[in-house]
């Protein structure tokens, strides 16, 4: 009698038990980067938030002219008096806090009647924030034409919600995705002396927005000079003061932005 080995014997059951091992480890590193790379964002997020300059705040908060409403995924500025019914959603750079703006945009609102809504990026980065622009009109339903903007990475998030809004405002800035078939008004407000959204940098980008569209450089202005957080890595020296810097921007905006 001749010995015979059975069917399923020997090595041939080893090989689908040695894939099935081999994919346990890949999976298991698969969800060991995915952990890592949650993990690297959320501590990216959390270090290094620039946060409102106090005297800055404190005296935006003093003004009788100005209303400021925390919402949670927003915080409004209203005139108290003589609103003009123009709103603009105004998204914040990477890793500053929202109130890091409102001193700065303070004029634009008490001086012409404008209202404003500065987002709440989840994790205090835009390109984390899918919601869409009408989360943000909503918070001020008397406006009747909005235009979104945004400074630096806001600005690069404004661009991809610019469709549904009625105009655009880059605040040293530019677009990463391509606007320059659409009709829509656009003003690009950067500074002399910003040595992030470099002068080079937007002249660069030019190409991304329609051929309509304003751009205005102020004198002295650095990237920071766009808010009111104090110096910022990588940027260059302001030579311009806060509050004529402040004065500008609400001057072109008031005479930017669309009106019913």
């Amino acid at each position: 009698m001749t010995d015979t080995t059975p069917s399923g014997a020997g090595g041939a059951p080893r090989a689908p038990r040695r894939r099935r091992r081999v994919l346990r480890w890949i999976l298991g590193g698969l969800g060991a980067l995915v952990v890592l790379l949650v993990a690297g964002i959320l501590i990216y997020s959390q270090v290094g938030v620039m946060g409102a300059e106090a005297e800055p705040l404190a005296a935006a908060r003093a003004n009788p002219g100005l209303s400021i409403t925390d919402d949670g995924a927003g915080i409004v500025l209203s005139p108290t008096a003589a609103a003009t019914g123009q709103g603009l959603v105004f998204i914040p750079g990477a890793k500053v806090e929202a109130e890091g703006y409102i001193a700065t945009l303070a004029d634009t609102v008490v001086g012409d009647g404008i209202t404003v809504v500065i987002t709440k990026p989840w994790l205090n980065l835009a390109f984390f924030d899918p919601r869409p622009l009408s989360t943000f009109t909503e918070l001020a339903p008397d406006v009747t034409t909005w235009a979104v903007g945004g400074h630096s990475l806001g600005g690069v998030r404004a661009c991809q919600l610019a469709s549904d809004a009625d105009a655009l405002v880059l605040f040293a800035s530019y677009c990463a995705n391509d606007l320059s078939a659409s009709d829509l008004p656009v003003l690009s407000l950067s500074g002399s002396e910003d040595g992030l959204s470099t002068p080079q940098k937007i002249a660069d980008a030019r190409s991304q927005l329609p051929a309509t569209a304003t751009f205005v450089e102020i004198p002295g202005a650095s990237h920071a000079s766009f808010g009111a957080y104090g110096p910022q890595p990588g940027d260059g020296r302001p030579t311009a003061d806060p509050s004529e810097v402040d004065s500008m921007i609400a001057e072109q905006l008031a005479g930017f932005l669309p009106r019913r």
